[in-house]
């Protein structure tokens, strides 16, 4: 016995010294050759603009001040409203430096339309970061010069989010065109499709620029350009930029990035807008289906469940949320008097996002006014769960919401992130603050917080 248990000590010392002396088995490769599917986040609100990460839970408490739960505090020259983007251990953003200097952004609640007055040279630029480390990898110019389009004072020259395949990355920046890179920042392609002003159909002097993001699927970029005069929606290839269709549209200029649903009987492009909401077929940009009517600035995106798809905005008579079947054929425009149809599973005329977009987390819908006020609702049938004003009202919030696990994350423009217990019942977990403005909407891989704050990109999580 005595002899057994001296073999067994000698085993364990003998695997411990060599477990010292080489490299441990779980030492960690590169996450690229990993790739676990929850640690990507490749466009605006991640797969499928869903806003829900998978993967390990992330931290509900944090201090930046005192660094607590925070991994690291990048700065980011310029001035952008772009959100990060991540396929395995980069994170790729966008910015606009002026030459001028630091350029200024003012958010707030207020009805301003007039836009910023600044002719300066701006570099248009493409950053990619390293996950782990807050490190900078490498930056691109995509192009110098004068912006086309001016901005609203609650924007930036660089407000669309890219998208990545883990190939490619593409940047857009407007009426300064598309680009492409690959992950590794050698240049692919390039893009122009002329000015693209998005400003105020009402007051075309009030230029606010380009704020759509390109969505990547089935090796297609997806633009939706809703502007003032010759709007579209189009798919170009991603490998070489050369498009493979181009749809026109007769709407009033949108902010909204496109949402795409592949489905085993049709994939579709779905579409916000004010007098065209519609979806489009995947592969070849036929529309499929339209409706008229809401708010007449969309900016939220399309939200996708797995019957209906969820689209919602706001500005002028109406601001309505509209859960449409994923089956709908035709025009399914509502009467006057309707709140469903055979198309339009229900409806809310008054309970609209204005910048926004909702999410959906088990079953039910989230949508958050930009002076916060949060409404709850069951998604298949539209009953309504709760209305909870979020915040003291203060503060207005143009971050879209994201969730992991059971908290959903609503951040205003002071920077106070405030973490809500999904759920029918209202129940707030905790509210932290970036110490920056922040009106960006965060990016979630693999149990970490990215968000894109005035100056910073600040990554909360062990």
């Amino acid at each position: 016995m005595n002899a057994r248990r001296t073999t067994i000590r000698r085993s364990i010392y003998v695997s411990w010294i060599l477990a010292l002396a080489s490299p441990p088995l779980l030492a960690s490769p590169p996450l690229e050759a990993a790739d676990p599917s929850y640690s990507h986040w490749p466009s605006f609100r991640g797969r499928g603009a869903a806003g829900a990460a998978d993967g390990p839970a992330t931290p509900t408490r944090w201090n930046v001040k005192k660094g607590e739960n925070l991994a690291w505090r990048t700065p980011v020259p310029g001035l952008g409203l772009s959100s990060p983007v991540v396929w395995g251990n980069r994170i790729f953003i966008t910015t606009a430096v002026s030459e001028k200097g630091k350029a200024k952004l003012k958010p707030g609640l207020y009805g301003a339309i007039e836009p910023v007055d600044d002719s300066s040279r701006h570099q248009w630029k493409l950053i990619c970061v390293d996950k782990t480390t807050g490190r900078i990898r490498w930056q691109r110019t995509a192009h110098s010069g004068v912006p086309r389009i001016k901005r609203h004072p609650k924007s930036s020259h660089a407000n669309s989010t890219p998208a990545t395949d883990g190939e490619r990355v593409v940047a857009f920046f407007g009426s300064e065109g598309l680009f492409c890179y690959t992950v590794e920042g050698e240049f692919v392609w390039t893009k122009n499709f002329g000015v693209l002003d998005s400003g105020y159909y009402r007051v075309p002097s009030a230029q606010w620029e380009f704020g759509s993001s390109p969505v990547i699927r089935q090796e297609k970029v997806i633009v939706q350009c809703d502007i003032q005069d010759g709007g579209f929606v189009a798919a170009l290839d991603v490998r070489t930029g050369n498009e493979i269709w181009r749809t026109a549209r007769d709407d009033v200029p949108s902010w909204s990035t496109p949402a795409v649903h592949v489905g085993p009987e049709r994939s579709q492009v779905i579409l916000n807008g004010y007098r065209h909401i519609g979806g489009y077929a995947l592969a070849t940009g036929k529309e499929l289906w339209r409706m008229t009517g809401g708010g007449d600035i969309p900016v939220p995106t399309p939200v996708i469940g797995p019957d209906l798809v969820y689209i919602t905005n706001s500005h002028g008579r109406l601001r309505p949320i509209y859960a449409v079947r994923l089956s709908a054929q035709g025009d399914v425009t509502l009467g006057e008097n309707d709140a469903a149809n055979e198309h339009v599973a229900w409806s809310h005329r008054h309970r609209g996002n204005y910048m926004q977009t909702p999410i959906l987390v088990d079953g039910l819908l989230y949508c958050c006014s930009d002076r916060g006020i949060l409404g709850c609702y069951d998604c298949r049938t539209g009953e309504t769960k709760y209305l909870q004003r979020v915040g003291l009202g203060a503060s207005g919030f143009t971050a879209s919401p994201v969730s992991s696990g059971d908290g959903i994350y609503l951040t205003n423009e002071n920077g106070d992130v405030h973490v809500i217990r999904a759920g029918p019942k209202f129940q707030i977990i905790r509210v932290n603050r970036l110490d920056e403005t922040c009106l960006a909407t965060p990016a979630i891989s693999e149990g970490r917080l990215y968000f894109r704050g005035r100056s910073h990109l600040i990554a909360i999580g062990r």
